[in-house]
């Protein structure tokens, strides 16, 4: 129980988080291919290393979710 209740919260703040870094990225509908290299600072490197941290727990407790459910 504790362990689905700690999937939904974590997926609902990835969710957060890779809206809010797709919106500071200035999405267009086609795409467009960047061909500058762009360095992260600030705000938009915390969000992209909590997201690969919240990605590894969310992977942790899914595992120990199927692991541990009897």
């Amino acid at each position: 129980m504790w362990f689905q209740i700690a999937l939904l919260v974590i997926a609902i703040v990835l969710i957060v988080i890779l809206l809010l870094q797709a919106r500071g990225n200035n999405p267009s509908v086609f795409g467009q291919a960047e061909s500058t290299f762009h360095v992260r600072r600030g705000v938009e490197k915390l969000l992209f290393r909590s997201t690969i941290v919240l990605t590894v727990i969310f992977v942790v407790v899914a595992i120990a979710n199927v692991r541990f459910s009897g």
